[in-house]
């Protein structure tokens, strides 16, 4: 496997299966510390997770981040148009993209890259439902709109820097939600998505709930955008996260669901990029929760025991 870093994607084609590309952003949340999170998932050996998955990875290296906590909305656009020019020239060049934050809010950049030359579907792997905006968000925090702000949702429906049209509100799909704030559950009710929570993993299965989420995000589009935030998983298996929530994904079921995915992907071609989040080493115990998503990466890509 050959790592290569970059500092712009322009001066270097990318000839490997996944295209490495750091968000180091922690803006978008109230907690400091997840601008680290790229780092800590690069140290705790995700060159040799991919290598074990027989991925080769070209490392693209770190977007420049705009650090203007003033003005938030300021530095958030103008970090995630660069973050969207890399996965766009990515995909162009036939790699996978795979953006390490970085706090949430860099997924409006991987969401508007992915989608820029194609019809994309999502999947999120969250506790939250990330539907809020600046008028409903009880916090005014931009890791929690996301997806509102892709879909053009109430205060983004004429902010052109975030709005993903070539993401169908049909084509999204929410996982493992457990932690949703009111207004952002009265929106996502009358949004055309669907969303699972935990109750319904509980109570389906993870490996029904996965199928069905690829199903309806593949449906009629030209692949699937994968968002992982760390928080999907229960403290105990990710305690270095900034919003943590009790009753989440057991370490065993967020393998099985990105194994699933991977299987899929090795059939259907399914998979078109990636972003893993919310990795906070400031937070973390000993870089668990990097070394989590490092290996929760590997499964996406294809690592199996046997």
């Amino acid at each position: 496997m050959t790592m290569q870093l970059e500092s712009d994607l322009h001066d270097s084609a990318v000839s490997s299966d996944v295209a490495v590309i750091g968000a180091p952003i922690d803006i978008g949340g109230n907690r400091r510390g997840a601008d680290l999170g790229p780092a800590a998932i690069r140290h705790a050996g995700l060159e040799d997770a991919l290598s074990e998955a027989g991925v080769s990875v070209t490392d693209i290296g770190d977007v420049p981040v705009s650090e203007t906590r003033t003005e938030p909305a300021d530095a958030i656009q103008s970090t995630t148009a660069a973050i969207a020019d890399r996965v766009a020239e990515a995909l162009q060049q036939g790699a996978k993209p795979l953006v390490l934050g970085g706090d949430h809010s860099i997924a409006i950049g991987t969401l508007r890259g992915t989608a820029r030359n194609a019809k994309s579907g999502v999947i999120w792997f969250d506790a939250h439902g990330d539907y809020n905006t600046p008028t409903t968000s009880p916090s005014g925090n931009f890791h929690g709109m996301p997806l509102a702000a892709a879909h053009g949702h109430r205060d983004f429906a004429d902010a052109d820097w975030s709005i993903a049209p070539s993401i169908p509100e049909e084509n999204t799909v929410l996982v493992g939600l457990r932690s949703l704030d009111e207004q952002e559950r009265d929106a996502l009710r009358r949004a055309d998505v669907t969303a699972y929570t935990m109750a319904d993993i509980d109570d389906r299965g993870i490996s029904a709930i996965v199928d069905e989420a690829i199903d309806i995000a593949a449906s009629g589009t030209d692949g699937v955008h994968v968002s992982l935030d760390l928080d999907w998983l229960d403290p105990r298996a990710a305690p270095g996260v900034g919003t943590p929530v009790p009753g989440g994904a057991t370490e065993r079921e967020a393998h099985l669901a990105l194994e699933r995915l991977a299987e899929r992907d090795a059939d259907e071609d399914v998979l078109r990029s990636m972003d893993v989040v919310e990795v906070n080493p400031l937070l973390d115990d000993e870089n668990t929760t990097a070394e989590a998503a490092t290996d929760l990466i590997a499964s996406a890509f294809g690592n199996r025991i046997i």
